[in-house]
């Protein structure tokens, strides 16, 4: 599919459909082949490389806490390759069954080439992912049995 969505509608897309969890809609945001790596994830999950693993990372999540989600505080740095940008933002939201509040800061480093993202470094907050997803002590575990 080409486009001639920019860099930057192309990320709010993106974050806009994961807070709206549309999630059928976000695998077409991506090339066929592209190359999405979660650098900080802790337990270094191996990259996304095809439009079909995307699909399979962006599957409804199942049972668990249902979360509320908004975007925020978007700060989106143009770089002297017009493919390129750096944004900034946050997920604000609550954990519906708790009222807990959360932010999750994060920042992408996005390569978009005909209106797909054919190349992306996601640096999110992990920990406050899992934490409000009753996923914390799973991840610490595995982080302590992790090979280094």
């Amino acid at each position: 599919m080409t486009s001639d969505r920019t860099p930057r509608e192309v990320f709010l897309a993106l974050v806009d459909g994961i807070a709206g969890e549309r999630w059928d809609e976000l695998p077409g945001l991506y090339a066929e082949r592209t190359d999405v790596t979660h650098p900080l994830h802790p337990l270094r999950v191996p990259a996304l490389r095809t439009r079909d693993e995307l699909r399979e990372h962006f599957r409804p999540p199942g049972a668990g806490p249902r979360l509320r989600r908004r975007v925020s505080d978007v700060v989106v740095h143009e770089t002297a390759d017009p493919e390129v940008i750096v944004a900034e933002f946050a997920y604000r939201g609550v954990v519906e069954d708790t009222g807990e509040q959360f932010t999750q800061p994060a920042i992408l480093v996005l390569r978009v080439r005909d209106g797909e993202i054919v190349e992306s470094r996601d640096y999110l907050d992990h920990l406050t992912s899992a934490r409000v997803r009753g996923q914390l002590d799973e991840v610490i575990a595995a982080v302590k049995i992790a090979p280094r």
